[in-house]
């Protein structure tokens, strides 16, 4: 059928609508004018047409993704509590975070047969306490999301060794059936100031050591966790780019595995300077999330350095999420000329460093020769000046700033990055805010 607006109007190329802009312009240059160069080394241009469409297919998902809730296991009865009460509140995922073994009966009471997805994030490796966990939860859906490499990355560390912690691995893998037993944890990446080309390249990389050391049937095993800055378009691009190269690679060692991807706001944008902002940010962020297809999605809610522990946060976050799951989300992404635009520049960059990798010896040669160390910090000084001149903004930390802040200005925590000093193997990759200079003009820490 006709389109009776549309056949009122003659179809223009693009090249009549750039003659039309610079006309419009009145002599101003259009480069300069319209033309937008992100660090990426992508030009945002002022519009995209079906001229210049090139469609990507991309693979996709069921569109299903879960709602998860993060929980702390400081003591193991206040985490089951909170996650049976999540439960109740209809969340289908919970993410459990631990810095050592736990009393497991207590911290699954009531909470085992509800259809729940269970994630956990330990910051050690203790292979004969992961044998109970797999075998209490035997008949549930886990992600066990061990990544020695990323420890490596974050800490400067192995648990105990590169031999030993790779042994653990290919133990555990031989042992268990786990539908996801490794993690790649890009959201160290992203947290620590590397660019969006970065970030797809580093978590290709990094998952592809794990492939080459365990085979080709690892690929299905892992769970790739990402942080969603706030650029929104460039973050949808992000997990469609990385989903597109994904099946690019695993096609080269003849293989296929739906790539399971959980994202969670990023903190480096995060403020203690306002609680409200940063909801707001959390909300787009995990929109960019579902939009883009991810899996699974989380939120930094329940940290009270970034928000207003009387809120509901996840409450809120549960309901907008709800009332997106009923877009089409696959029909917003694939004919949006902008969105399928920036997917395909991001994933032709980000192949490019992927493959530099590769010949240089892989991502954990990189890491040990501080090259990756060095490109995450090159990019994050960049941001972090950009964000002095007021080039790259933080509503009410850099720009339009309020005289009152959300807090008192004396904090039991500190919240800044500088830690203890300790002997690393490499150099860690450590997460950087970019408010933080700013706030400790603003507020006290007292030890």
């Amino acid at each position: 059928m006709s389109n009776p607006i549309t056949n009122d109007f003659e179809p223009s190329s693009a090249a009549a609508w750039k003659q039309k802009l610079q006309f419009e312009l009145n002599g101003a240059d259009y480069s300069n004018t319209l033309l937008t160069k992100t660090n990426e080394g992508i030009t945002i241009k002022p519009f995209y047409h079906l001229d210049n469409f090139e469609k990507l297919i991309i693979p996709t998902t069921p569109y299903t993704f879960k709602i998860c809730q993060k929980i702390n296991i400081a003591s193991e009865k206040a985490a089951n509590e909170i996650a049976v009460n999540a439960i109740k509140n209809g969340v289908k995922a919970l993410k459990f975070e631990a810095t050592k073994p736990f009393v497991i009966d207590e911290l699954f009471q009531n909470s085992l047969n509800k259809n729940i997805d269970f994630h956990f994030q330990l910051t050690f490796l203790n292979e004969d306490f992961i044998h109970k966990l797999i075998a209490t939860l035997k008949d549930e859906t886990v992600f066990l999301n061990i990544d020695i490499i990323g420890n490596l990355a974050e800490t400067g560390n192995w648990h105990t060794s590169l031999t030993s912690d790779f042994k653990i691995i290919e133990d555990l893998l031989q042992q268990n059936n786990l539908k996801s037993f490794i993690s790649v944890n890009s959201n160290i990446y992203q947290n620590a100031g590397a660019n969006i080309v970065q970030q797809i390249a580093y978590t290709l990389a990094h998952a592809n050591e794990y492939i080459h050391k365990f085979g080709a049937n690892t690929a299905s095993k892992i769970q790739f966790n990402f942080a969603t800055g706030s650029h929104y378009f460039f973050e949808i691009a992000k997990i469609r780019a990385f989903r597109y190269l994904h099946k690019l690679i695993l096609n080269e060692y003849n293989c296929t595995a739906n790539a399971q991807i959980y994202c969670e706001p990023s903190l480096r944008n995060k403020t203690l300077l306002n609680f409200q902002l940063n909801k707001l940010r959390v909300t787009t962020e995990n929109m960019s999330a579902i939009i883009g297809g991810s899996n699974t999605i989380a939120n930094h809610t329940n940290n009270p350095l970034f928000f207003n522990k009387d809120n509901n946060n996840f409450q809120r976050l549960n309901e907008i999420s709800k009332n997106i799951s009923s877009l089409n989300v696959e029909d917003i992404t694939t004919d949006s000329y902008f969105i399928e635009s920036i997917t395909k520049q991001l994933a032709e960059k980000a192949l490019t460093i992927f493959k530099d990798i590769e010949k240089s010896g892989g991502f954990l040669s990189q890491l040990k020769s501080g090259t990756i160390q060095r490109k995450i910090k090159e990019n994050a000084l960049k941001e972090q000046e950009q964000f002095k001149t007021g080039e790259l903004s933080l509503l009410d930390s850099n720009k339009f700033i309020q005289n009152k802040t959300n807090s008192t200005h004396t904090l039991n925590t500190n919240p800044f990055t500088p830690k203890k000093p300790y002997k690393t193997l490499i150099i860690p990759i450590s997460p950087t805010r970019l408010a933080e200079k700013l706030e400790l003009k603003k507020f006290k820490y007292e030890a």
